[in-house]
């Protein structure tokens, strides 16, 4: 298995596994959590966050729900990957164009680079959920662009690069609530304003996934397909359950899944996942991965509160993938 386009990245946050998680190829940092609840003077949680590498160091937009419990995204940095400053005050955007709407909040971000510039995609408050987008060349100045789809929508992810000569995103329709359903579904753009292609990825199917799911991280390009972290949510009689798996996707046709496996990689067993202000969640939103020795550092938020990690090496997932089906 070969990563395409990866880059090096030496100084990847790492930790050889102390405990390895049961029938997968991941283990979670033994210092977990690597972002607590109150790293700004007002939030509440720190959770959904993304994460990139950034001129040697690492560079980030985060969620804060603050404690009036408002929602927002904040910019940070971390010259390490594991101890992080989060700026105090929400992310500042710069209208494209003055006729874009304002937020009602600002939630669940991913940040991707793609060609000469790093993507935020969020999930956007605009008469409902829907999905917001913007862009920044040093996590210093933010400009805002058009909303990709109308309400109502979440999880918005980007893909790396253009396929067909189009941006490529993965989204999940919804409805205006807590939703109890979701399907991933694949879109096409040439402009990052009008899209089209639209395509059905994958569906909830039973056990952990039977509910609804939804796109992680930023898909990674390998030579056997796109790998895709992905959640699962179960309902149970105490409420929804987070889990999260891998799934690997065709490189030319992104919406044909090559392999889904049934088990999932991570779910919530550890109190920093079990307990919080949503019990139950491990939520994967960011991957870091160093293109030479093919180690994963997946961030991921727990039980609605706090930020977790877990490693893992690319190639031994891949085939845990394939040999899950």
């Amino acid at each position: 298995m070969k990563l395409i386009h990866a880059e090096s990245l030496p100084n990847i946050p790492w930790e050889e596994p102390k405990i390895p998680l049961r029938d997968s190829p991941l283990w979670r940092y033994s210092e977990n959590p690597v972002i607590r609840r109150d790293l700004t003077k007002r939030s509440n949680s720190i959770f959904n966050s993304a994460v990139v590498p950034f001129k040697g160091q690492f560079a980030g937009v985060f969620r804060c729900d603050d404690t009036a419990r408002l929602m927002n995204i904040h910019a940070g940095r971390s010259k390490d990957g594991f101890n992080w400053e989060i700026e105090d005050e929400p992310i500042r955007f710069i209208k494209t164009d003055s006729e874009i709407p304002d937020s009602d909040y600002k939630y669940d971000p991913r940040v991707v680079f793609v060609e000469d510039r790093y993507y935020i995609i969020w999930c956007n408050g605009y008469y409902g959920a829907c999905i917001g987008m913007g862009y920044t060349f040093d996590f210093e100045k933010f400009y805002q662009v058009e909303n990709p789809f109308m309400p109502f929508n979440r999880n918005g992810v980007l893909f790396p690069r253009k396929i067909h000569g189009n941006f490529a995103i993965l989204s999940r329709p919804s409805d205006s609530g807590h939703t109890p359903f979701g399907d991933i579904i694949y879109s096409e753009s040439p402009d990052l304003t009008f899209w089209g292609k639209h395509r059905h990825v994958m569906a909830p199917t039973d056990g952990w996934q039977s509910t609804k799911v939804g796109a992680g991280p930023a898909p990674i390009e390998t030579d056997e397909g796109w790998l895709l972290f992905y959640h699962g949510v179960l309902y149970s009689c105490n409420g929804f359950v987070y889990s999260f798996s891998a799934a690997l996707l065709d490189l030319d046709k992104p919406w044909k899944i090559i392999a889904r496996p049934k088990p999932y990689l991570v779910s919530p067993q550890e109190l920093y996942e079990l307990v919080g202000d949503v019990p139950n969640v491990t939520f994967p939103c960011a991957a870091l991965v160093d293109g030479d020795t093919k180690r994963l550092a997946v961030y991921y938020g727990c039980a609605d509160t706090v930020t977790g990690l877990v490693f893992g090496k690319v190639d031994e997932i891949v085939n845990w993938v394939k040999k899950n089906q």
